[in-house]
Order: structure tokens, then sequence, then C-alpha cells
């Protein structure tokens, strides 16, 4: 082959298309489709409790429009990270949707499922063998800790995609995921230059999020020396900027991206206008990596939350914030002398001030007329978390404050119940490297015709 054509409908499976500018691109005889649909982004909970991303009727309607297409051009589909989290059960989720839809339609595909739960004792194995270590600034991993994960995944590289391809596999759902693996599974498996297959899956990964305006759909064009990429909306374009500019979207170095197996070295790119809506890249290479090493994810389960909303309007309530929440606190710890105040932690998330960004918001005067309070409790239990959450919630509404003139209560409230339980809270508590011998034996594959 001297061309690779990826068709990716989506940065998201989950989140919706335009199904016309997807369905376009199968003019261009792509060779496969591929798409992500996983993230730590959103928080350890699809890990430690194992929900998922998106509702399965979004998981549902998209994935149809997929198979659909699949079917259609003949061509092989990959998904990873399947429900987000890429653990086993939301692996068979996704298995279980493929054989709905086919059964519906009467489709009949080779399936692969590739699973990335690592077992808790091969993790410990590694740890004793000193092949773990921290990726980025978190504690060394300890066997408590890898004991109380509710699961662990390890995030493939391309090598599982890859055997799965050269097995016949038709359509292939993969439990957790480096991102660009699916994108640029093919490539590899036909040779092209890793440099360029995993730079132009790095970008696709994302959809078009890389064209102007941003939108979905996209296709990529891989050749020998160079890919081109083209969104699939009429109305955007890829340009040399905004390609550039994506190169450097969620990376810690501007020309270095590690992952399974290597280093992606993009800093002797060019990055060419090669029609008004098509971008051509040349000169990304790939350095391997001495060690080959995956990254393991794993939470816990760490209490309970509760939460309640507050608006506040009051010119000398928001004059005074800082000292009446303070005081609202002291008045809550005190209340509760009998509970440990390390068992539980409050805090104030107050929008209109800092809400988004926290210590890190650089404008710390407030100039907006009103105040959004949210106060987060997390405690060992549903009840203890409410319990707190109530008594910082009635203190707020009556608590004095200087300048105050109302005699009645302090904040809105705009929600019934005005304690909010959200149920268990977890924390990351795995976020390790791990070094493996053979970049497919941890994950087991399954094929099976559906």
């Amino acid at each position: 082959m001297e061309e690779v054509r990826v068709l990716v409908p989506t940065a998201m499976l989950g989140y919706g298309f335009p199904v016309e500018h997807f369905r376009s691109g199968l003019a261009y005889g792509p060779h496969l489709i591929a798409v992500d649909s996983g993230s730590t982004d959103s928080g350890p909970h699809k890990l430690g409790l194992g929900s998922m991303t998106c509702s399965r009727q979004a998981y549902v309607k998209d994935i149809g429009h997929l198979l659909d297409a699949a079917h259609e051009a003949g061509v092989p589909l990959a998904i990873s990270s399947a429900g987000g989290a890429g653990t086993d059960a939301q692996v068979d989720a996704f298995v279980d949707i493929v054989r709905h839809i086919c059964a519906q339609r009467g489709y009949r595909f080779r399936v692969c499922a590739i699973y990335s739960e690592i077992p808790k004792e091969e993790v410990k194995r590694a740890l004793r063998e000193g092949r773990i270590s921290p990726c980025g600034p978190v504690p060394q991993l300890t066997e408590e800790e890898i004991e109380a994960s509710t699961s662990i995944v390890a995030q493939m590289g391309a090598e599982p995609f890859v055997r799965a391809l050269e097995e016949g596999a038709q359509v292939i759902i993969a439990g957790r995921s480096y991102d660009p693996a699916p994108a640029a599974a093919l490539c590899l498996k036909e040779g092209f230059d890793p440099g360029l297959s995993w730079h132009m899956a790095k970008i696709v990964e994302c959809g078009a999020l890389c064209a102007v305006p941003a939108s979905k759909p996209i296709i990529a064009f891989v050749r020998r020396d160079h890919f081109e990429l083209e969104p699939l909306d009429p109305m955007s374009r890829c340009t040399d900027f905004s390609v550039a500019a994506h190169t450097l979207y969620e990376k810690s170095h501007p020309y270095l991206l590690p992952g399974p197996g290597g280093v992606l070295d993009v800093s002797g790119c060019s990055f060419v206008q090669a029609s008004e809506r098509r971008v051509r890249v040349f000169g990304s290479r790939f350095v391997p990596s001495d060690r080959y090493c995956v990254k393991l994810e794993g939470a816990k389960r760490v209490g309970y939350r509760a939460i309640f909303v507050a608006g506040i309007r009051d010119p000398f309530a928001i004059r005074e914030i800082d000292s009446l929440l303070r005081e609202v606190e002291e008045d809550v710890r005190s209340y509760f002398s009998e509970i440990d105040p390390s068992t539980y932690r409050m805090v104030f998330h107050v929008y209109g001030r800092d809400g988004v960004m926290g210590e890190f918001e650089p404008q710390r005067e407030i100039t907006s007329h009103e105040l959004c309070v949210i106060l987060e409790v997390a405690a060992r239990t549903q009840e203890e978390a409410l319990a707190i959450c109530s008594r910082a919630r009635t203190e707020l509404l009556h608590h004095p404050y200087r300048g105050r003139i109302a005699t009645a209560g302090n904040i809105a409230l705009p929600f019934t119940p005005l304690e909010i339980p959200l149920g268990e809270v977890c924390a990351f508590n795995v976020y390790h490297l791990m070094e493996i011998d053979d970049p497919v034996k941890p994950f087991r594959m399954e094929f099976f015709e559906v």
C-alpha cells in the first residue's frame, strides 16, 4: 500500500457526530474507521465505580452509524477505551451493543474484544520486581494501594490492534488504550513510518478539532513520506496554523510526546497548505524506548459526597465572602466536634470569584454582582456527608456578617432537596508506568463471530 486512509467520526464516541459529514468520508474509500471513547479527564469514578462516560442509548446510536459504515465500505472498525475507563465490564457492554445491532440489522462481523484489566497479583509482582515507577508527580505505588483499587487497567499501545487486524478482525472493541493507538494501527501494520503514523493518529484521535472552525469527522491520508488531513464538514478547513497548533495540544513538552514503546518527536515537522481545506505534514520522527512501558490506571472508593448550591446577591455578603465562609466552616467543625476532622472535607467553590481556577485564579477582585457558592462535603458515609452539608447550609443561610441589613436568609437555594447526595467518592491511586516484555501479552484477546 502506498496510502492508508483513516476515517475518524469524532473525538469521543457517545458524544454524537454529524452523520452526513461522516458518511461523506466513505467516498474517499477509507481503509479503517477508528474512534476513541475514553479519557481520565472526567475523574476517577468510571474506574472506581464502573460507570461509563455516556449513556447506553448514546453508544447504541453512535456505534450503529459506525457499523453501518463498516458494513457498507467493507473496512475494519476499531474502537478504543470502551465506556471511558476501558474496564473488562465496559468492553463487554460494548460487545453486547454490537451483538444487539448486528442481530437487528443482519450484519455479520468477525469481532475481537481486547481486555486491558491487569490482575492485582500481576501488578504486585511487577512492583516487587522493580518494574513499576510513578507517572509524573505521584507517590510510589504500594501493595496496599494496589489492593484498595477496584480495578486496574493498562493503557495498551497499537500492537494489540495490529495483532487483531492481522488475524482478520473486522470490528475491534478494546479496553483502555493510548488514545492514538487505533488510528495508528493499520499504518503500522502496513509498514508506514511510525513517526508519521503516530503524529497523524495523535491529531485525528480528537476528530477535526484541528480544523477551523473545529468540527468532528475527519479523514487522514498517510503516505510514505508525509500525511494529509481534511475535515469532512464542508464549512471547516485545516490550515497549516491550526494543525501545527493542535500538535501542541495535551502535551507536557512542545516537541516530545511519550507513549507506549517510544517518543514522538515533532521538532523537525513542516506544515504545508496542500489545498484550501487540506494540510500536509512532513518530518515527524518516532524514537523507540529502551524499555516498553504501559501506563497503569486505578481508582479506589474513599467515601461519600454531598453538595448544596446557593446564590448570593447581597453586596455586603459578597464583600465579606471570605470571612463569611471561614466562620461557617468553623461553626460546622465546632458543632460536630465529636467527628474526627481528618475524616471529612469541606470545599467551597465560589463561582464569580475563583470557582473555575481556585488558588490559581490571577484575578482576585470580585467584579460580579452575584455569586454562586457550591459546598462540597466528602465524608465516611452518605449520612455524615449530608449532615455536615446541612449544618453548613443552615449556618450560611443565617450567619451574621459586617454590613448585614437583612434579617431573613443570606442565600437563595435553587434546588430541593436542599442538600443533594452524590453517592460514593473515588480517588485515583494508581497512575504509574509498568515495564513489560511483550506489548501484546498482557492484553487478553477474544475473537468471535456475530
